[in-house]
């Protein structure tokens, strides 16, 4: 048993390997040669910091601001539609009819508030839209009126909701009156 435990003891001692590789390091020659570094290798570099560190910008935000509001101002930023509305910026009301092309392709000619006359076709959308909010999402979307017919003496004009095709469409005539005459209520 005691032959055991000596071999075992024998396998066990450490040997000692010497390198013959000489270090290429600055740092490292310094130090095998007992020399003193300037600066101790494992201490972190010192960092300096300036007010702009610390002050809000793009390259560096604060991780617990809340953007919800940067949202709500989003929401509420007019929404353009995706369609091409002619005379977008005036209400049907405001639009005066003066004159209809019945001949090869039907159009009529309204004026703005500003006295500018535009023509317009069946088919296309005029006028300010209006600003509808669906029910259950609560997004807002916008319907327009679109030219429907140009008949000899007005344009119909139709309002569709597509988020309620079950709901009729809504009708409106622009009549053409001779100048000087006031449309009267009935």
């Amino acid at each position: 048993m005691c032959c055991v435990g000596g071999l075992l003891l024998a396998g066990c001692a450490e040997e000692v390997v010497q390198s013959t590789h000489t270090p290429t390091n600055r740092a490292a020659k310094q130090q095998l040669a007992g020399a003193k570094t300037a600066e101790p290798t494992d201490a972190p570099p010192k960092v300096e910091f300036q007010e702009s560190n610390f002050s809000e910008s793009e390259r560096s935000r604060d991780p617990f601001r809340s953007y919800a509001e940067a949202f709500a101002d989003e929401s509420k930023t007019k929404v353009r539609s995706q369609r091409e509305v002619v005379l977008d910026q005036y209400s049907v009301d405001e639009l005066k009819l003066i004159g209809i092309v019945t001949r090869v392709a039907p159009m009529a000619m309204v004026v703005d508030p500003t006295g500018k006359g535009h023509t317009i076709r069946r088919g296309q959308f005029i006028g300010r839209p209006e600003r509808v909010q669906s029910g259950t999402s609560g997004a807002e979307y916008e319907i327009n009126w679109r030219v429907d017919r140009i008949r000899d003496g007005d344009v119909v004009l139709v309002r569709e909701d597509p988020s309620h095709p079950d709901v009729p469409s809504a009708t409106r005539v622009i009549a053409m009156r001779p100048e000087g005459t006031v449309a009267t209520s009935q």
